[in-house]
């Protein structure tokens, strides 16, 4: 029974090697002496080197190939590495994303606690301002080198304020730097009064007696509080003129309802 197996692939190899080596040995055979050497057919030794050449070409496109496929291994080493780098990149992005949507999530919170220490911080400034007293509109030619003594003599007889004890005063001084010769506008002046008391009644004595005159300059006496309180009082003063135009206009509020807005106003 014949064997229908096909070949393997070792005998291939073998079948093909010797019909390689077969023409080259019988190219290369020797004759002995006196005989005369067989005809060599051409047409197979040229077949033979086609073959070899083939070999060595295919040889040389799998050089060329493993080449190729070493470039590709460093390559795709290099990608990966750049991946394991992207990796991480978007690890700490995402942790500080995280950390980012937790601080808005507590925003509220500290928006709140923020408007709570500018309110007290607001109150804080303002009582440290409590003793001090503001005064408007007093040419700076007028006050000479001694501005406490100015002062004293300016409450007790342009005001008529009695003290007991004499008003006395931890500093005084201008706000601000001199202006520009062209400038006409005096200066504030700013007195810290050394009794709260005494400060607290030169200012209601100063309101009560308005306009005060000072050789012809009309002079006004405020208290110092900070930027966020005066800012807040100017609103609630253009507020209360808006109210007091609409009651001339339409004659919003009742008599006694008008007693208690011109208190409020005073």
């Amino acid at each position: 029974m014949p064997n229908d197996k096909p070949a393997s692939k070792h005998s291939r190899q073998l079948l093909f090697s010797e019909v390689i080596a077969q023409p080259k040995a019988m190219a290369t055979q020797t004759v002995p002496q006196g005989q005369t050497s067989p005809p060599v057919d051409q047409p197979t030794l040229d077949a033979t080197d086609r073959i070899l050449q083939e070999i060595t070409s295919v040889g040389r496109r799998l050089e060329v190939m493993n080449l190729k496929i070493t470039d590709l291994t460093l390559a795709s080493s290099s990608i990966r590495a750049d991946i394991a780098g992207f990796r991480e990149t978007v690890t700490n992005l995402d942790q500080r994303l995280s950390a980012v949507e937790d601080h808005i999530a507590a925003t509220p919170d500290q928006e709140e606690e923020l408007k709570s220490l500018r309110a007290k911080l607001t109150e804080l400034e303002d009582r440290s301002r409590k003793d001090n007293v503001r005064f408007f509109s007093i040419p700076e030619q007028k006050v000479g080198s001694d501005i406490k003594t100015f002062l004293s003599s300016l409450l007790t007889n342009h005001l008529g304020i009695e003290f007991s004890p004499p008003p006395e005063f931890q500093r005084v001084h201008r706000i601000g730097p001199p202006h520009k010769a062209s400038t006409n506008k005096p200066r504030p002046i700013i007195a810290c009064f050394l009794r709260h008391e005494q400060a607290r009644q030169v200012i209601s004595i100063a309101k009560a007696r308005q306009p005060i005159s000072l050789d012809g300059h009309e002079i006004r006496v405020a208290a110092d509080f900070s930027r966020l309180t005066n800012d807040r009082r100017r609103a609630f003063l253009a507020l209360r003129l808006q109210l007091r135009s609409l009651d001339i206009q339409y004659g919003l509020f009742e008599p006694a309802q008008k007693i208690g807005l011109e208190t409020e106003m005073a």
